[in-house]
C-alpha cells in the first residue's frame, strides 16, 4: 500500500506546513494541501528555514514563489432559471466531469485512469460515497460508460492501494469512506449483465478483505474485542466500525483538529483517530459521534459500530455470494453467505431497540445503544434486512419526528454540525424513500420525495445553483453548520434529483 509516488504536503507535518495551517493565510484549510509545489518538498522547506526569521519575511509572499495555486477550474457556464433543473443539471455533468489529462502531475492528487465527477465547489478530486448518488443521476441521464470510467478508477485504487480512500488526494490515505461500491456495481450490473460482477469480483473481494483485516485474530485473542474496523461481539457475531490508520490531526483540517483537541480530556492521539474515523464514515460532523450528543470535544467514533455501515457491508457480503454463485465456487458462497447470515443476526440483536422500536448504533465500549436519532436508522430498510413490524415502528418515527417541510432532518439534535438538524442532505432522502417503497410506505415515501424536490427547486430559482445541504426546517434559509460555507454544484444532489424525477 505504498504511496512513494505521491507528495504529501502534510508529513511529517514540517514546520512549513504547520506554520501555514495555523496562520490563517487562507480561510480554508484544505487549500495549502491542494497546492501544487514548484520544486522539491525538500527544498521549499530548506528555504523556509533560511528565510523565515528575516525582518521582511512574508509567507503568503513565500507559498506564492514556491507552489503553484490549485485553484477551482473557471466555471463560466450561467444557470438559466426559466429552463427546468433537469436541463440545467444535464449542461452541468461536463462542468463537474475531469478527464485524466486535466490532473496536475505533482501534488496531493493521485491521478486515476479515467474520466471520473467531482461534487464540486471546494471538492475538486473524486470522493467515495458521493459517488454513488452522483452515479444515480448519470444513470437517469443515459451516462453509462461515465459510471463504468468512475467504478474503474475506484477498482484502480483498491488494487494499488488495497481500498478505496476518502478521495483521491495523498491526505486522504488511511480512511476510506462507507463502502457503497458492491452498490455501484450493482448499478452497471442493471445496464450490462452478470458479467459486471465478475469483473469487478476481483476489486470487491480486496474491499471485503480492507475492511475485515484483523478478524483472524479476534477469534484467537479472546482479550481483545475490537482490531482495527472490526468488532468481535458478545455472540460470537463480527461487525464493523469506522477507523483511520493515523492518529494525527487531518492535514485539510489541521488547525481545527489541533484546536479541538486543546479543548478534550481524552489522550490528543485518540482524539485525532476519532475525528478521522467520523471522516472516514462521510459524516463529519454529527452528533452521533459524541457522547454527550453536543459537543465535538466528546468525540468517541471509534467506540461505535454504526448502523448504516454495517448494513453495507452485509450487501457487499451478499454481492460476493452472488459472484462465487456465477463461478459455481460453492466453498466461498457459503462462507460468505453464513458470514451475512450472521451478521444480520447480530446487527438485529445489537443495533435495535424493542422499546424505541428503532435502530441505533452501538456503542460497544458502554455495551449499550447511543440512543442517538438518525436517518441511519433506515438502511436496514433499504437492504431489506428489518422484519416488516421493525419497519412499521421506524416509519412512524420518521414521520412524527424527521419529516419536516423541505424533508427529512438528518438527526433530531440541533448541534451546530452539518450531519445534524435542521439539515437534510441528498444520500439520506434516497436512503430512506428507497428504504419506505420497500415495504409499502408509499404515501410517506412520495411525501419526502415531493417535499425535497421543492427544497431544491426554491434554492435554485433562489440561486441558480444545486447546493451540497439543504435546510429542510426552514426550506427558504440556507444551509449551515460544518467547518466550511455550504458548497454548490453538486454532484450527490444532483444525481438524487435526477432520479427522483424518474420515478413515477
Amino acid at each position: 500500500m505504498s504511496n512513494n509516488n505521491y507528495t504529501q504536503p502534510d508529513h511529517p507535518f514540517d514546520e512549513l506546513f504547520v506554520a501555514v495551517q495555523m496562520s490563517d493565510i487562507f480561510p480554508d484549510s484544505k487549500t495549502f494541501n491542494d497546492y501544487i509545489p514548484k520544486y522539491a518538498s525538500e527544498l521549499i522547506l530548506e528555504k523556509y528555514l533560511q528565510e523565515k526569521n528575516n525582518p521582511t519575511f512574508n509567507l503568503k509572499q513565500f507559498i506564492d514563489n514556491n507552489y503553484t495555486a490549485n485553484s477551482i477550474p473557471s466555471n463560466d457556464y450561467k444557470s438559466d432559471t426559466s429552463k427546468p433543473i433537469a436541463e440545467h443539471l444535464s449542461a452541468l455533468w461536463s462542468i463537474l466531469t475531469r478527464e485524466p489529462n486535466q490532473q496536475e502531475q505533482e501534488g496531493s492528487l493521485i491521478q486515476l485512469p479515467s474520466r471520473y465527477v467531482v461534487p464540486g465547489g471546494r471538492f475538486q478530486e473524486i470522493y467515495y460515497w458521493d459517488s454513488y448518488f452522483t452515479m444515480l443521476g448519470l444513470q437517469a441521464s443515459g451516462q453509462i460508460d461515465l459510471i463504468e470510467g468512475i467504478i474503474d478508477n475506484f477498482a484502480f485504487l483498491i488494487d494499488k492501494f488495497g481500498y478505496i480512500p476518502n478521495g483521491n488526494r495523498t491526505y486522504f490515505l488511511g480512511r476510506s469512506q462507507p463502502p457503497f461500491f458492491s452498490l455501484m456495481v450493482e448499478l452497471l450490473r442493471q445496464e450490462k449483465g452478470d458479467e459486471v460482477l465478475l469483473k469487478y469480483l476481483p476489486a470487491l473481494e480486496k474491499e471485503y478483505d480492507f475492511w475485515m483485516k484483523g478478524k483472524n485474530q479476534l477469534t484467537k485473542e479472546k482479550e481483545n474485542i475490537a482490531i482495527n474496523r472490526v468488532v468481535k461481539m458478545p455472540n460470537g457475531g463480527f461487525l464493523n466500525r469506522y477507523w483511520d490508520e493515523n492518529n494525527t490531526p487531518r492535514p485539510e483540517a489541521y488547525k481545527e483538529d489541533v484546536e479541538l483537541a486543546e479543548q478534550a480530556t481524552e489522550n490528543t492521539s485518540e482524539i485525532y483517530r476519532h475525528i478521522r474515523a467520523a471522516a472516514e464514515s462521510g459524516w463529519d460532523f454529527s452528533s452521533r459521534w459524541f457522547k454527550d450528543g453536543q459537543n465535538m470535544s466528546t468525540i468517541h467514533t471509534t467506540d461505535i459500530i454504526p448502523i448504516d455501515l454495517n448494513c453495507l457491508l452485509l450487501n457487499l457480503e451478499k454481492t460476493l455470494f452472488k459472484a462465487f454463485l456465477l463461478l459455481d465456487d460453492n466453498f466461498s458462497a457459503n462462507k460468505l453467505y453464513n458470514a451475512s447470515k450472521l451478521r444480520e443476526k447480530t446487527i438485529k440483536k445489537y443495533c435495535y431497540s424493542v422499546e424505541a422500536g428503532f435502530y441505533f448504533d452501538y456503542d460497544f465500549v458502554a455495551q449499550k445503544n447511543t440512543e442517538a436519532y438518525t436517518l441511519a436508522a433506515t438502511f436496514p430498510l433499504f437492504f431489506e434486512i428489518a422484519n416488516k413490524f421493525q419497519a412499521t415502528n421506524v416509519s412512524r418515527i420518521i414521520k412524527d419526528r424527521f419529516l419536516k417541510d423541505g424533508g427529512l432532518i438528518t438527526t433530531t439534535t440541533n448541534s451546530g454540525q452539518q450531519w445534524d438538524a435542521p439539515n437534510g442532505w441528498a444520500p439520506l432522502q434516497y436512503i430512506t424513500y428507497q428504504g419506505l417503497k420497500s415495504y409499502g410506505f408509499d404515501i410517506l415515501a412520495d411525501k419526502i420525495k415531493t417535499r425535497w424536490i421543492q427544497s431544491n427547486e426554491k434554492v435554485y430559482l433562489k440561486t441558480g445553483k444545486m447546493t451540497e445541504k439543504y435546510n429542510v426546517e426552514t426550506p427558504n434559509t440556507e444551509a449551515g453548520g460544518g467547518e466550511y460555507p455550504n458548497q454548490d454544484g453538486f454532484g450527490w444532489t444532483n444525481g438524487v434529483f435526477l432520479k427522483f424525477l424518474n420515478f413515477k
